[in-house]
């Protein structure tokens, strides 16, 4: 009995001692823990339950000239469904209405809906897809639903907001304007990208529950800096002008794609550009940037660069006579023909350009520059026609114009050059030359941009760029002047003649892939028309490039593009004709007077709560807002007619308000 209650004693303190060592160990390991490796755990437990939310800068909006939207950012909201998590009594009783306003918003039988969701809440489906891409106010009436009503937890309705990039004009200069996403980076969103972006903030959150993640703070440890506005230079009436008349000559002539730019002659802004191509099914989209990125050989519209070095070099005069013959001239074993059957005879070199003879430029300039093909080319060249312009916008196709000792060269390169092959420009580097005409000399940089602002304060403004002060003299400036006059008068162009409406341009009619053997059965032409309206102080300049009409239907320059420059031309100079008589003084309305005391003095108030700003014009709800920390979301324009957060609420810095 004593060795038994001996044996249990021994057990027991070695249990004791045991314990009491593993209660030891624990301690230091509590200590090694608290003291040496301390800072380790804690890391890992913050990394476990703490994150950094990033918070997204708003996207800066992109303008035209009159403050036109031309791309914004909106949210847009895909919508799912917890059918698990409704309450039976409740999903029983308001299902077949549920069933009945989806039906009428997203189209399907109501009784297919109501098939749908039972069989999710029999699955036990907590995440039910059930439409995507809505705006904010159907997003406001899907809300508004029977079952969806009760919100998130006993409606088991799950919004998930994201920011799309929207066009207000849709397809219209989509190329210029550009888009920077998994497409790519062209146009002004892509070449201003770093202005629109703005810098993302970020907020620090704890892990709660269910997954859910919340704020630790009420301030944002970092705010976000939203994007900076880019105004461009693009007119919404002259780009809408533009665009369409285009559209309608592609589709008479079924081309494969054209464009068109005007320029502001002066100060060289592009006011309109329109790239369209057709598609697999016949219809006309903004497919590529042709006007910035498409390099050809222009053909004829080249006689006026060519005609403008021979005039300045002193070997011709206007009146200079050359032989065109019966429309036919072999030159270095080639055959050149003009398109007028039987040709011109002896004509002038103004008139070799009125009617745009082949013959006449070849001879021209084979004749005075055959001897010294270097003197023809670096003048070229020293009009800065072998350059790229230096747009910011990317992907300017490559100007080239060779010379002797190139590998393009040949000895019948210089006669080719003269009327317009063997070198390539794109139509925004051709332009710009003819710009400089109509500009008495000056060569200017085109301008998509005008300034960046922020906030309604400009950060840069975005000036005139001189490429050349002075392309030629005043006396060829006037020569030319008067020959592209009469180019439309009583040349190439004389079908576009109007009396009441002076217009100066050049016909261009290229032949492109004819090199391909089925050329003499398939004829592909790039038809243009370049030049500047009104004639005498011409306010802008315009080119038009459709490529490969249908043959059969025609393809000359003055048939095919000159009837959209006219198009263009008179349509700019009907609706801006009034505009120019009016007075400079700003005209005073009392209504945007009050507008504007209301919003000077609620934008200097102290203010802690969310302000009513239903009937305000948008612009100055947004800056209003957008001053007072909160993040501003809108769809539409003109005055506001609701927002998402209730005059009255507290303002937390940072939140979204959306406007409608």
């Amino acid at each position: 009995m004593a060795a038994t209650k001996k044996g249990i004693l021994n057990k027991l303190y070695f249990v004791f001692v045991f314990i009491t060592l593993f209660l030891a160990a624990i301690i230091v390991k509590l200590t090694d823990i608290q003291f040496d490796e301390g800072e380790k755990y804690r890391e890992m437990s913050e990394h476990l339950t703490l994150k950094n939310d990033t918070i997204f800068a708003n996207r800066g909006n992109v303008f035209s000239a009159d403050g036109s939207l031309l791309a914004t950012s909106m949210s847009q909201y895909e919508i799912r469904m917890d059918a698990y998590t409704v309450d039976g009594e409740e999903f029983e009783k308001n299902i077949r209405s549920l069933s009945v306003e989806l039906s009428k918003m997203l189209g399907k039988p109501a009784k297919e809906w109501e098939n749908k969701i039972r069989k999710a809440r029999t699955n036990k489906n907590r995440y039910l897809f059930i439409t995507k891409k809505l705006g904010y106010t159907d997003y406001m009436k899907i809300k508004s639903f029977p079952i969806f009503n009760l919100g998130m937890y006993k409606g088991g309705f799950i919004a998930e907001q994201s920011t799309v990039r929207a066009h207000p004009l849709g397809k219209v200069a989509e190329r210029t304007i550009g888009y920077d996403d998994y497409r790519g980076a062209p146009g002004i969103e892509g070449a201003y990208r770093d202005y629109l972006n703005g810098k993302f903030g970020w907020r620090l959150k704890q892990k709660i529950a269910q997954g859910q993640w919340k704020p630790i703070n009420d301030t944002n440890e970092k705010e976000p800096i939203d994007g900076k506005d880019i105004v461009t230079t693009i007119d919404i009436n002259i780009q809408d002008i533009a665009h369409h008349s285009l559209l309608r000559q592609l589709e008479i002539y079924e081309a494969d794609h054209g464009c068109v730019v005007v320029m502001e002659t002066k100060t060289g802004e592009i006011k309109a550009i329109s790239n369209l191509g057709k598609n697999a099914n016949g219809t006309y989209y903004e497919r590529l940037n042709y006007a910035v990125g498409e390099s050809n050989e222009p053909g004829s519209a080249f006689k006026v660069m060519s005609m403008v070095v021979a005039l300045e070099s002193k070997v011709i005069d206007t009146s200079t006579m050359v032989d065109t013959g019966a429309g036919k001239y072999m030159m270095h074993g080639r055959s050149i023909s003009d398109s007028h059957r039987g040709g011109f005879g002896k004509i002038s070199a103004a008139r070799a350009l009125e009617v745009s003879s082949n013959i006449g430029f070849a001879r021209l300039i084979e004749e005075n520059f055959g001897q010294n093909p270097e003197k023809f080319i670096n003048y070229l060249r020293g009009m800065h026609l072998n350059e790229k312009i230096g747009l910011p916008i990317k992907g300017e196709g490559i100007a080239e114009i060779p010379g002797p000792g190139d590998k393009k060269w040949s000895k019948n390169a210089l006669p080719s050059i003269a009327y317009g092959y063997n070198i390539s420009l794109t139509p925004l580097q051709i332009l710009t030359f003819y710009n400089a005409i109509a500009n008495n000399g000056e060569m200017v940089k085109p301008r998509f941009i005008k300034e960046i602002r922020s906030r309604d304060k400009n950060v840069e403004t975005f000036d005139k760029e001189v490429i050349n002060p002075a392309i030629c003299s005043k006396e060829t400036i006037d020569k030319m002047h008067e020959m592209l006059k009469n180019v439309v008068m009583r040349g190439t162009g004389k079908k576009l003649y109007a009396e009441n409406f002076s217009m100066a341009g050049k016909t261009g009619t290229a032949r492109t892939e004819y090199w391909n053997a089925d050329w003499d059965t398939n004829r592909r032409y790039i038809s243009s028309f370049t030049g500047y309206f009104p004639a005498e102080n011409p306010k802008y300049s315009c080119i038009v490039v459709i490529h490969k009409p249908k043959a059969q239907t025609g393809y000359y320059g003055a048939d095919v593009s000159g009837p959209v420059f006219k198009d263009i031309a008179q349509k700019i100079y009907t609706s801006k004709s009034e505009i120019d008589k009016i007075d400079n003084k700003t005209p005073r309305f009392k209504s945007i007077e009050n507008d504007y005391n209301t919003y000077f003095t609620m934008s200097n108030k102290e203010i802690d709560s969310i302000p009513n700003v239903t009937g305000m014009p948008g612009m100055d709800a947004i800056s209003l807002l957008e001053n007072l920390g909160l993040k501003v979301s809108y769809m539409g324009n003109g005055k506001v007619a609701g927002q998402s957060l209730n005059a009255g609420e507290k303002i937390i810095k940072g939140s979204t308000i959306i406007l409608n």
